[in-house]
């Protein structure tokens, strides 16, 4: 399954991972100046939830291809859902 997205949903999606990765540059520095723990998490929670949405949308846009492609076989269909529900379920 590639990844097919249009410029608007990939640059949400852009938008989004570059968000965390500055936020986790952010908590590395916090660790190594030994700012407050609950910082710290709470900070990496942040992290979690923007990558955890960024994979989100990237799955949504695997769902909305394969029910535009609603005319494969149903063999194949299948193996795309149970494909996109193993992903599905990896952010889970």
């Amino acid at each position: 399954m590639e990844l097919d997205m249009a410029a608007d949903e990939l640059k949400s999606v852009l938008n989004r991972l570059r968000r965390a990765q500055g936020q986790l540059t952010g908590i590395i520095r916090m660790i190594e100046e030994g700012r407050d723990c609950e910082d710290v998490i709470t900070q990496m929670a942040a992290v979690s939830r923007a990558l955890d949405r960024a994979g989100f949308a990237i799955i949504a846009t695997g769902l909305q291809h394969c029910m535009a492609d609603g005319g494969s076989e149903p063999a194949d269909r299948d193996q795309m859902r149970a494909r996109l529900e193993k992903l599905f379920l990896s952010l889970a």
